[in-house]
């Protein structure tokens, strides 16, 4: 039996949540930029919801958040969209399926809501890409970073959703996703794609 579990992250999960985002930096460069402030790039923006893998000791060995995405002031109603963001696994814990596992989570959290759900990965995730591929994410446009890669490059961008489709439904059309993903602002300043998993 896998001896990793997967519940809501606490307030006392934070060191270690930093402390494994540390690891992953160090392999991955996930995130590309390493922010100032580490814990409060994990806390914001403030999380609808946000999970750990822990190990048999109870230590943080991935994470995964969701954060609403508000529809834009003054125009039309749109489905109810949410971010995944903040995905990792640290190296010690690769192979077990987690990556799929809190996916799944936020996939779980968003179908009771009627959610569909984006995220954006920095182009050259070949691991991620394909655990997106397996999970049924679809890759809905590219762009362009707002922010560098530390010497200064631009980063390119690959946006992925995950529509909500209720029972007995076809789902909304491939352009609401793209509009959904061409949206959101990159005020968020993330410095980094979304996932690190391989």
């Amino acid at each position: 039996m896998n001896p990793q579990r997967i519940r809501r992250r606490r307030v006392t999960d934070l060191d270690g949540c930093v402390a494994g985002l540390a690891e992953v930096h160090r392999v991955d460069r996930y995130p590309l930029n390493w922010p100032a402030d580490p814990h409060r790039w994990l806390r914001e923006p403030h999380p609808a919801r946000a999970w750990v893998a822990v190990d048999a000791d109870g230590a943080v060995v991935g994470h995964v958040a969701v954060h609403r995405i508000p529809d834009p002031a003054g125009g039309p109603s749109a489905r109810p969209t949410a971010e995944v963001a903040r995905l990792f696994v640290v190296p010690s814990a690769r192979g077990l399926a987690l990556g799929g596992a809190l996916l799944d989570r936020a996939r779980q959290w968003a179908s009771k809501r009627g959610t569909d759900l984006v995220l954006e990965l920095a182009a050259g995730g070949a691991a991620a890409t394909a655990l997106y591929a397996r999970t049924g994410w679809r890759c809905v446009g590219t762009s362009t970073a707002p922010w560098t890669a530390p010497d200064g490059s631009p980063v390119s961008l690959r946006h992925y959703a995950l529509r909500h489709c209720p029972p007995g439904s076809d789902g909304p059309p491939a352009s609401t996703a793209r509009r959904r993903a061409r949206r959101r602002r990159a005020s968020r300043s993330s410095g980094g794609s979304s996932t690190s998993i391989s």
